[in-house]
């Protein structure tokens, strides 16, 4: 049997003891959760979760601008990368030596179905995949009931401050984001991470969130821009959980929902 990765390579199962360099945080996590930890050769700075196990795997720089030669030394059977997470150039370069490179691509919240399949299949990992997909559904049908119960409300996520940049309607968050109810502004952008002028992009949204990361938004932020803005309802939200895909997105979908039933009782609704 063979899986399709996001460029349409086909992967079969590998045979033998896999070596996995990932760099990916969310793949890295992900692999663990599917019983990969001592097959995980190498990792990313960025790769923190399950913080007690990634410890003791080496790191070889950033998502980009990693360190080839230190990644070619450890001689992985396998690579893991996504498209939007890692430069072009740098994984081209990797097909030289690198006997299998996975490449991921996940845009909606179901994606992470597929996700696991081709990677609990190509690692002989389909049991613990399979109690990942069930986990992932009880969830998602959890936020589904929350969400048509409750009206649909245009937000706004902010993921950078000076310059504010959101995110389009075409990207993982978003799309997240649209399973708990909530549209994302603005309505039509020809880039995924656009940059927007705060004054006018608030101006029809219900709800500003500032995120955790990839610029780390704090209470003192929501309290200025709250005085600032005082007719929306501005609100944290933990980056993670809307961003990391994997075996992230189970815990992100609880925690979409109770925060929307929260904010709606807060709210009267």
């Amino acid at each position: 049997m063979q899986w399709t990765d996001a460029l349409g390579k086909l992967h079969g199962r590998y045979s033998g003891s896999p070596r996995i360099v990932s760099l990916v945080p969310s793949l890295t996590e992900l692999l663990i959760a599917l019983g990969l930890h001592e097959c995980v050769v190498g990792r990313t700075g960025f790769c923190i979760h399950p913080r007690e196990l990634v410890r003791g795997i080496p790191k070889l720089g950033g998502t980009k601008g990693f360190d080839r030669e230190r990644l070619r030394q450890l001689r992985p059977s396998h690579v893991l990368v996504n498209v939007d997470e890692n430069r072009r150039d740098e994984v081209a370069a990797l097909r030289d030596f690198v006997p299998h490179l996975i490449v991921t691509h996940p845009l909606a919240a179901r994606d992470n179905l597929e996700l696991y399949r081709l990677l609990g299949g190509v690692f002989g990992r389909e049991e613990q995949a399979a109690v990942l997909a069930s986990a992932f559904e009880r969830e998602w049908v959890a936020l589904a009931e929350v969400a048509a119960a409750l009206p649909r409300q245009l937000v706004l996520y902010l993921i950078w401050r000076d310059p504010w940049f959101s995110v389009a309607r075409d990207t993982y968050i978003s799309r997240m984001l649209a399973a708990a109810g909530w549209d994302t502004l603005p309505l039509d952008s020809a880039l995924r991470y656009p940059q927007v002028e705060l004054a006018e992009a608030v101006g029809d949204a219900e709800i500003v969130f500032l995120a955790s990361e990839p610029y780390p938004f704090r209470e003192r932020d929501r309290r200025r821009l709250q005085r600032e803005f005082p007719a929306r309802h501005w609100q944290l939200i933990d980056g993670e959980m809307v961003s990391w895909y994997g075996s992230r997105a189970v815990e992100g979908l609880s925690y979409l929902r109770q925060l929307r039933l929260r904010l709606a009782q807060s709210a009267g609704n």
